[in-house]
């Protein structure tokens, strides 16, 4: 497939794709341009209850695999992944913005590593007995699947974290049901024939995509499916909270953080620098775990200002095929303009801008989502970028 078309991505259910059974289909952008390259399915409750019935059929038989089995499966999914690395990097680059040396270093890499690691984990897994001391009684510990099982993954990692959730769920016998974000939604449409290629059976695992009030909705109010791992927003992680509890459903909830880079005057100065830079900005800024508030100790304050702005000065913002692009384009336009509404805020909390702030404009791509690196210096913790 040439992922620089105009492509229909469809769903990818037992085992084959299909369109969505409403017609309702969803615009696809490209953040380097900021125009349409492609639509994406709207898919709603009736989509998605195709999909259970299919992962119910696929269970009886998939539970019962072999470990060694499941494990070989998995191992071909991993190198079927890594054979195709420079096509997925590619599509993931154009589907969220990054650079494709980040896609072609991090997230396709890591997409192989995570069906391998669980390929092998399984191999390892074990039932266990404890002994309750005084009450001659035995505890077990038993490890086997649950049924169909949903997986919802965000858009800032997308085949990375998509992986994450769903290697571990087949690996364990469980057939999945997995929505990845509609923002970048191409590498999991190419998944689909990787998975078939490496012959996971059909309805192991269905790909449904659409918006989350729809497809998402329709995942967390079906009574057949018993877990829920989502990583996303926290207001929409309690929306998932509050419709799956009174079913009892098992969730996993990785929610957004605000996380702080501490310095202290002691440290391995060029080292924390460099670390610093890639927390800050790797991905455009766009992972949960980027360090997004940088706290320095007095004595080292002065200097670390002055050389952190410097490098950050020296980052280049280009088109994400570049070879020298730094940072690419931030994932659409609705989120570079809640940056940018940050950004015009700080002066009215007492911050300064030291560097950045400003929309980039690359030629041939000025309706492209591109962002200047910023530095902002706030006054106290009370301001809203803090």
């Amino acid at each position: 497939m040439n992922t620089r078309d105009h492509i229909s991505i469809q769903n990818y259910t037992n085992g084959t794709y299909k369109a969505p059974t409403s017609g309702d289909w969803i615009d696809n952008y490209e953040p380097a341009s900021g125009d349409i390259y492609g639509k994406i399915p709207n898919s709603n409750a009736q989509d998605i209850q195709e999909a259970v019935a299919f992962a119910k059929a696929a269970f009886p038989t998939w539970s019962t695999t072999t470990i060694d089995e499941r494990s070989r499966i998995l191992l071909k999914i991993a190198d079927g992944i890594e054979n195709r690395l420079q096509e997925l990097a590619e599509a993931e680059s154009r589907d969220n913005g990054k650079p494709v040396s980040l896609a072609k270093t991090v997230d396709i890499p890591r997409a192989a590593s995570n069906f391998r690691f669980f390929g092998h984990a399984i191999t390892q897994f074990a039932s266990e007995s404890h002994e309750s001391v005084g009450l001659q009684a035995i505890n077990f510990t038993l490890r086997k699947p649950i049924g169909v099982v949903g997986c919802i993954s965000p858009w800032n990692l997308p085949l990375y974290l998509f992986t994450w959730k769903i290697a571990p769920a087949i690996a364990a016998g469980n057939c999945v049901i997995a929505k990845p974000s509609e923002v970048t939604p191409m590498t999991a449409f190419l998944l689909g024939d990787i998975c078939t290629e490496a012959g996971l059976p059909p309805g192991v695992l269905n790909i449904i995509h659409g918006l989350g009030t729809t497809t998402g909705q329709a995942i967390l109010e079906h009574p057949e499916i018993k877990a829920i791992s989502f990583t996303g927003g926290t207001k929409t992680g309690e929306h998932i909270a509050r419709t799956c509890a009174p079913m009892f459903k098992k969730l996993s909830l990785e929610l957004g953080g605000k996380n702080p880079n501490i310095i202290f005057a002691d440290c391995d100065y060029d080292r924390m620098l460099d670390t610093t830079i890639r927390s800050s900005f790797a991905n455009q800024g766009q992972i949960c775990l980027c360090g997004s508030r940088i706290f320095v100790e007095r004595p080292l304050y002065e200097k670390f200002k002055k050389d952190f702005v410097a490098r950050v000065t020296d980052l280049v913002v280009a088109h994400p095929a570049s070879a020298k692009a730094n940072l690419g384009a931030l994932v659409s336009k609705s989120h570079l303009e809640k940056v940018q509404s940050y950004i015009a805020q700080a002066p009215e909390e007492d911050g300064t801008i030291l560097c950045g702030g400003n929309q980039v404009i690359i030629e041939g791509y000025e309706k492209g989502y591109y962002l200047e690196p910023t530095v902002i210096e706030v006054q106290s913790n009370r301001c809203q970028l803090n």
